[in-house]
Protein backbone atom coordinates (compact mmCIF):
# COMPACT_ATOMS: atom_id res chain seq x y z
CA UNK A 1 0.00 0.00 0.00
CA UNK A 2 1.82 3.72 -1.39
CA UNK A 3 0.12 6.14 1.75
CA UNK A 4 1.48 8.79 -0.36
CA UNK A 5 -0.78 7.79 -2.88
CA UNK A 6 -3.76 7.39 -1.40
CA UNK A 7 -3.31 10.55 0.15
CA UNK A 8 -2.57 11.98 -3.25
CA UNK A 9 -5.97 10.34 -4.60
CA UNK A 10 -7.81 11.82 -2.11
CA UNK A 11 -6.37 15.73 -2.27
CA UNK A 12 -7.23 15.73 -6.21
CA UNK A 13 -10.58 14.66 -5.26
CA UNK A 14 -10.58 16.86 -2.42
CA UNK A 15 -9.62 20.04 -4.77
CA UNK A 16 -11.40 18.92 -7.56
CA UNK A 17 -14.54 19.42 -5.55
CA UNK A 18 -13.67 22.45 -4.24
CA UNK A 19 -13.03 24.29 -7.72
CA UNK A 20 -16.10 23.12 -8.88
CA UNK A 21 -18.16 24.19 -5.70
CA UNK A 22 -16.64 27.24 -5.21
CA UNK A 23 -15.89 28.22 -9.27
CA UNK A 24 -12.59 29.34 -8.76
CA UNK A 25 -10.04 28.57 -5.66
CA UNK A 26 -9.65 31.65 -3.91
CA UNK A 27 -6.01 31.87 -2.16
CA UNK A 28 -7.88 32.15 0.79
CA UNK A 29 -9.58 28.96 1.02
CA UNK A 30 -8.58 27.07 4.29
CA UNK A 31 -9.16 23.24 5.33
CA UNK A 32 -9.09 21.74 8.59
CA UNK A 33 -7.68 18.01 8.50
CA UNK A 34 -8.81 16.42 11.86
CA UNK A 35 -7.09 13.37 12.94
CA UNK A 36 -8.63 10.04 11.30
CA UNK A 37 -10.79 7.67 13.98
CA UNK A 38 -9.95 3.59 13.98
CA UNK A 39 -12.71 1.34 13.28
CA UNK A 40 -10.79 -1.94 14.09
CA UNK A 41 -13.12 -4.60 14.18
CA UNK A 42 -11.25 -7.27 13.43
CA UNK A 43 -10.58 -10.19 16.21
CA UNK A 44 -7.40 -8.34 17.07
CA UNK A 45 -8.46 -4.85 17.33
CA UNK A 46 -6.62 -1.45 17.57
CA UNK A 47 -2.66 -2.88 17.68
CA UNK A 48 0.09 -0.15 18.04
CA UNK A 49 0.89 -0.60 14.52
CA UNK A 50 -2.67 -0.21 13.00
CA UNK A 51 -3.19 3.14 15.42
CA UNK A 52 0.12 4.75 14.29
CA UNK A 53 -0.86 3.79 10.29
CA UNK A 54 -3.92 5.78 11.44
CA UNK A 55 -2.28 8.47 12.53
CA UNK A 56 -0.36 9.09 9.70
CA UNK A 57 -3.36 9.82 7.20
CA UNK A 58 -3.87 13.38 8.77
CA UNK A 59 -0.47 14.81 8.13
CA UNK A 60 -0.19 12.92 4.67
CA UNK A 61 -3.33 14.40 3.59
CA UNK A 62 -2.52 17.71 4.91
CA UNK A 63 1.35 17.33 2.95
CA UNK A 64 -0.75 16.58 -0.03
CA UNK A 65 -3.05 19.47 0.49
CA UNK A 66 -0.30 21.74 1.09
CA UNK A 67 2.17 20.66 -1.98
CA UNK A 68 -0.95 21.25 -4.25
CA UNK A 69 -0.95 24.91 -4.09
CA UNK A 70 -3.85 27.49 -3.43
CA UNK A 71 -5.28 26.24 0.09
CA UNK A 72 -4.28 26.93 3.57
CA UNK A 73 -4.15 24.23 6.21
CA UNK A 74 -6.09 25.13 9.17
CA UNK A 75 -4.39 23.04 12.52
CA UNK A 76 -7.05 21.47 14.69
CA UNK A 77 -5.23 19.57 17.31
CA UNK A 78 -6.40 16.06 19.28
CA UNK A 79 -7.53 18.03 22.56
CA UNK A 80 -9.91 20.29 20.59
CA UNK A 81 -11.39 17.66 18.11
CA UNK A 82 -11.94 15.35 21.44
CA UNK A 83 -13.51 18.25 23.12
CA UNK A 84 -16.27 18.31 20.64
CA UNK A 85 -16.02 14.79 19.51
CA UNK A 86 -19.28 13.36 22.00
CA UNK A 87 -18.54 9.49 21.20
CA UNK A 88 -16.50 7.63 18.13
CA UNK A 89 -17.79 8.66 14.86
CA UNK A 90 -19.88 11.86 16.14
CA UNK A 91 -18.08 14.25 14.05
CA UNK A 92 -18.06 12.03 11.06
CA UNK A 93 -21.81 11.71 11.35
CA UNK A 94 -23.00 15.01 12.58
CA UNK A 95 -21.47 17.35 9.91
CA UNK A 96 -23.46 20.51 11.57
CA UNK A 97 -20.76 19.92 15.03
CA UNK A 98 -17.73 19.04 12.81
CA UNK A 99 -18.72 21.97 11.41
CA UNK A 100 -18.63 24.31 14.28
CA UNK A 101 -15.50 23.30 15.21
CA UNK A 102 -14.17 24.08 11.87
CA UNK A 103 -15.64 27.79 12.71
CA UNK A 104 -13.71 28.10 15.55
CA UNK A 105 -10.40 28.57 14.06
CA UNK A 106 -11.70 29.85 11.11
CA UNK A 107 -11.50 27.33 8.49
CA UNK A 108 -13.55 27.12 4.77
CA UNK A 109 -13.24 23.58 4.76
CA UNK A 110 -13.22 20.03 7.07
CA UNK A 111 -11.80 17.15 6.52
CA UNK A 112 -13.34 14.26 8.68
CA UNK A 113 -12.32 10.50 8.42
CA UNK A 114 -12.38 7.28 9.54
CA UNK A 115 -9.79 4.44 8.66
CA UNK A 116 -12.22 0.88 8.69
CA UNK A 117 -10.54 -2.12 9.17
CA UNK A 118 -12.96 -5.16 8.95
CA UNK A 119 -10.56 -7.46 7.94
CA UNK A 120 -6.40 -7.97 8.21
CA UNK A 121 -6.97 -8.30 4.89
CA UNK A 122 -8.30 -5.12 3.77
CA UNK A 123 -9.58 -1.43 4.95
CA UNK A 124 -10.87 1.36 3.90
CA UNK A 125 -10.31 5.36 4.54
CA UNK A 126 -13.84 6.80 4.39
CA UNK A 127 -13.78 10.87 3.96
CA UNK A 128 -16.09 13.58 4.44
CA UNK A 129 -15.52 17.38 3.13
CA UNK A 130 -17.89 19.58 4.97
CA UNK A 131 -18.46 23.15 3.90
CA UNK A 132 -18.01 24.68 7.47
CA UNK A 133 -20.20 27.62 6.49
CA UNK A 134 -23.10 25.95 5.65
CA UNK A 135 -22.20 22.71 8.01
CA UNK A 136 -23.51 20.50 4.93
CA UNK A 137 -21.56 17.87 3.50
CA UNK A 138 -20.12 18.77 0.30
CA UNK A 139 -18.79 15.02 -0.74
CA UNK A 140 -17.87 11.22 0.70
CA UNK A 141 -14.97 9.24 -0.04
CA UNK A 142 -14.56 5.94 0.44
CA UNK A 143 -10.87 4.27 -1.00
CA UNK A 144 -9.15 0.77 -0.54
CA UNK A 145 -5.91 1.36 0.31
CA UNK A 146 -4.39 -1.52 -1.73
CA UNK A 147 -5.78 -0.16 -4.93
CA UNK A 148 -6.31 3.12 -4.34
CA UNK A 149 -9.57 3.46 -6.74
CA UNK A 150 -12.15 5.53 -5.02
CA UNK A 151 -15.23 3.05 -3.61
CA UNK A 152 -18.44 5.22 -4.53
Amino acid sequence: MNMHKISKTVTLSICLLLVLHVGTVDAAERIAVLSFELNDITSLPNTPAEQLRTATFKPLLEQAIQQKGGYQIMHINLEQQRAENAGFGYLFRFHDVAARLGKTIGADWLVVGQHSKPSFLFSYLMVNLIHVETGQLLARFNIEPKSCKPIF
